[in-house]
């Protein structure tokens, strides 16, 4: 998000907080900002209303409570109110901090039963398996098919072997994928499951299994020079046919046998 954006991003993130720790139930707050966040993205009048930066914010909140009040509990209305109140610099931006909102509750809830690094290792592992098989892939990324389909498939998979926090977000990047790709939802999700944890994130990929030892090293190096927590989330492939690649973020290592004859076959081409 950028300019005004950010800004309001932060005052609904204050809000979101607030709401979490005055007792509100972060699964009821979960599913009902899931419920906004699909009547907003679902009626493009009603979003331009809601995100118009040249309309008053009292407006706004007043429309949103309209819209939403007593069909939704007094803690996500109210916080719907003033996220809806705020000046965002493009459409896009409302839905996402509402969906960024649920999300959070919904890892919220996971976090205080004790679950929320289960969850996103399943949301990792669910995402690879969905990404190592094109015919799954294709099916639960198509628009052709129903989002009901969508969502039984991923019940089929996930039902009785996932936390009940993966199996609802999972399922709501399959039926509401906002115009994304199945994977760039499954990486916002996994993003803000870090964020939640307050450690980062770091994609390794390399030809074998790292043993233990090796995870533990790499871990404690990535530590060090980031000063924070890292979780490490372990790809196997063997294309890179030894050393490994490691992605934080936006910054990639790149340390693989691979890597290293590319540079040297553009070395030697001048390619």
């Amino acid at each position: 998000m950028r300019g005004s954006s950010r800004a309001s991003g932060r005052t609904a993130q204050d809000a979101l907080d607030a709401a979490l720790r005055g007792g509100t139930d972060a699964g009821s707050l979960a599913e009902e900002l899931f419920a906004v966040t699909g009547v907003v993205e679902g009626t493009a009048s009603l979003r331009r209303a809601l995100a118009d930066p040249s309309r008053e914010s009292s407006d706004k909140a007043g429309l949103a409570r309209s819209l939403f009040g007593g069909k939704v509990g007094a803690p996500t209305s109210e916080l719907v109110e003033v996220v809806v109140a705020q000046r965002w610099a493009a459409e896009r931006d409302l839905g996402d901090t509402l969906e960024s909102l649920a999300v959070q509750a919904l890892l919220a809830g996971a976090e205080s039963a004790g679950r929320i690094d289960r969850v996103e290792d399943e949301l990792f592992r669910f995402e690879r398996i969905v990404a190592a098989d094109p015919s799954l892939r294709d099916t639960l990324s198509s628009r052709n098919t129903d989002s009901a389909g969508k969502a039984g498939l991923v019940h089929t998979l996930l039902d009785a072997k996932a936390a009940p926090e993966t199996v609802r977000l999972a399922e709501q990047a399959v039926r509401v994928p906002r115009g994304r790709r199945l994977d760039a939802v499954m990486a916002a999700y996994l993003h803000l499951a870090s964020q939640r944890r307050d450690e980062l994130t770091a994609l390794v990929t390399a030809a074998g299994d790292l043993s233990e030892q090796q995870q533990a090293r790499l871990r404690s190096a990535l530590e060090k020079h980031y000063g924070k927590p890292v979780a490490l989330q372990v790809v196997r492939d063997p294309a890179v046919m030894g050393g490994i690649r490691v992605q934080v973020g936006d910054e990639v290592v790149d340390g693989t046998v691979l890597r290293r004859l590319d540079e040297a076959r553009r070395h030697v081409t001048g390619g």
